[in-house]
C-alpha cells in the first residue's frame, strides 16, 4: 500500500498558477505509476494527468482539458509528484487527488479511477473569475 499526502491547493484568480505536491510513502518506487485526478462539485472524479516509467523512458499523459496548461513531474529522491497548473480557469475548480498504482505501465497511461489502488485525501483548488 502507498500513502499519499497532497498539498498546495488554494484560492487563485483566473489566469493564475498553483503547484500541487503529492508526497508518497510506503510501497513506492520509480516504477510506481502516479496520477492526478480532480472532482468538481456535483461531477464525477476525472483524470487530469499521469506519469510513469518503463525502463529508462518516462511517459506522461494529460487530459485534453488540461493539456498545455498543466505539467506533471516527479522527484524520485523525494518520493514526490508535482502538478504545476498555469493559466487557471474557473472550470479548473475542484478537489485534486493524487493516486498511485503498482500494477505497471501500459500504453496510453492509466486514466481510470479503478486502475489506481492508493489515493490521497485531496486538496481544494478554487479559481475565481
Amino acid at each position: 500500500q502507498v500513502q499519499l499526502v497532497e498539498s498546495g491547493g488554494g484560492l487563485v484568480q483566473a489566469g493564475g498558477s498553483l503547484r500541487l505536491s503529492c508526497a508518497a510513502s510506503g510501497r513506492t518506487g520509480s516504477s510506481t505509476v502516479m496520477g492526478w485526478f480532480r472532482q468538481a462539485p456535483g461531477k464525477e472524479r476525472e483524470f487530469a494527468s499521469t506519469i510513469s516509467r518503463s525502463g529508462r523512458i518516462t511517459y506522461i499523459y494529460y487530459a485534453d482539458s488540461v493539456k498545455g496548461r498543466f505539467t506533471i513531474s516527479r522527484d524520485n529522491a523525494k518520493n514526490t509528484v508535482y502538478l504545476e497548473m498555469y493559466s487557471l480557469k474557473p472550470e479548473d475548480t475542484a478537489v485534486y487527488y493524487c493516486a498511485a498504482s503498482n500494477s505497471g505501465w501500459k500504453p496510453g497511461g492509466l486514466r481510470k479511477r479503478d486502475e489506481y489502488d492508493s489515493w490521497g485525501q485531496g486538496t481544494q483548488v478554487t479559481v475565481s473569475s
